[in-house]
């Protein structure tokens, strides 16, 4: 909601310069919706991130979110098995759809509207997606959840949730994980790993950090968009983090 005009006493006006980032694209993996769980998805996992949400778009940010499909198929590991690698993309796709829809169905049920888009054309599923409609639904309040990956083989969502982000002409892409931001080496493996709170780009491709795949990575980069990495299962982190507080790593 952007207002044309000061009045400091319309709520409104006030609530939405308390954030730093006014439009966000979430990219949440599809493993983290699984909980404590091996596959599939979490209803409880789904309901946290369904309030977590909810808090930032009561405060005015526009939404959107891109999620993976880990949790139920990844096109890659059908690769490895003997899967015709289009084939198995295509499954991947479907299952970001699955998870797209629960999302949905979470952020509803939390009193938040919520739309689900598919980068290929599935309706009555999902409304296909394209940038004027999703930020049309945006500027009304209601969370873009836009599915399918790019919709093309050989793209991950990394690179979906890339270029989605610079379409809706996003603030910053806040990549949701279980880690709380970026460190020198894996801190699940390596005790000794530090956490940074800032770092470029380049110092990130030359350190060969593991934040996105490269295309993604490419994507923002020359697109000057930056990178939030932060712990998404630590509840109140994303409303800590577009209201300004220093949460996770930011790449720019």
């Amino acid at each position: 909601m952007f207002l044309s005009s000061f009045d400091p006493h319309n709520f409104n006006y006030r609530r939405i310069f308390m954030v730093k980032y006014k439009r966000v694209l979430l990219k949440l993996s599809g493993e983290s919706l699984q909980g404590n769980g091996s596959y599939g998805i979490s209803p409880d996992r789904l309901n946290t991130y369904a309030v977590q949400i909810k808090e930032i778009v009561d405060l005015g940010v526009q939404v959107g979110i891109v999620i993976g499909g880990g949790n139920i198929f990844r096109g890659l590991s059908g690769v490895n098995k003997g899967f015709d690698r289009v084939k198995g993309d295509h499954m991947g796709m479907l299952a970001t759809v699955i998870n797209s829809i629960g999302m949905q169905c979470a952020l509803q049920g939390a009193g938040v509207k919520a739309i689900t888009f598919t980068s290929v054309f599935m309706e009555p599923i999902g409304e296909s997606y394209s940038k004027d409609k999703a930020l049309a639904q945006m500027a009304k309040g209601c969370v873009a959840i836009i599915a399918g990956g790019t919709g093309n083989p050989f793209f991950t969502t990394d690179t979906a949730s890339a270029l989605r982000a610079i379409e809706l002409e996003a603030d910053v892409l806040l990549k949701g994980t279980r880690v709380d931001g970026v460190y020198t080496a894996d801190p699940e493996k390596d005790k000794t790993a530090t956490r940074y709170d800032k770092i470029s780009f380049d110092e990130a491709y030359a350190k060969s950090l593991k934040i996105m795949d490269l295309t993604a990575f490419a994507l923002c980069k020359e697109n000057h968009l930056p990178i939030m990495v932060f712990d998404m299962n630590k509840e109140g982190n994303l409303k800590k983090i577009v209201t300004g507080e220093d949460v996770g790593t930011l790449v720019f």
